[in-house]
């Protein structure tokens, strides 16, 4: 067992510097989950910024099929309609799984819709996007997904 150890050990070491073992992937989703958590944290900030912030300059937000945001001032705005609807909008966030060069990030949101015009109703949602990283380690594209039909209705009350 000591003779396997002696030889498995600098394997995994040379492995690793050459960047071929499984640490440097491990230390990369290590790094992509706290900033999936500064995301989250931001989402339940009620700072549009402060998720925008997560995005590259000229990055994009596409829910459904609907027209993207591109660009941090589109994204602050989607982040902000989200924000007026839901002012006790909590983001939590469920999963973050490596997949094909992207990451899949899983949420779950609740809140009340007590914002402007609101009729008081809980809301109670789940969706994931999926994220393009930039070279900065920011999300260059989401392509997020959700059922916005379910949304509207929990929004009215239905």
């Amino acid at each position: 067992m000591q003779r396997a150890c002696s030889i498995v050990l600098p394997v995994i070491m040379f492995l690793s510097v050459m960047g071929c073992g499984p640490g440097e992937d491990q230390m990369e989703l290590s790094k992509m989950r706290e900033f999936a958590l500064s995301y989250t944290r931001a989402w339940s900030s009620q700072d549009p910024a402060g998720v925008a912030a997560h995005y590259a300059v000229d990055g994009s937000l596409q829910i459904n099929q609907n027209t993207p945001s591109i660009g941090r001032d589109q994204l602050e705005a989607t982040a902000r309609g989200f924000m007026t609807e839901l002012p006790d909008m909590v983001l939590t966030m469920d999963a973050l799984v490596a997949e094909g060069g992207r990451y899949i990030y899983r949420w779950t949101l609740d809140g009340t819709n007590t914002g402007l015009g609101g009729g008081g109703h809980p809301v109670h949602i789940s969706g994931y996007e999926e994220w393009t990283i930039d070279s900065d380690g920011l999300i260059l594209k989401s392509q997020g997904h959700m059922d916005l039909d379910d949304y509207a209705r929990q929004l009215a009350g239905e």
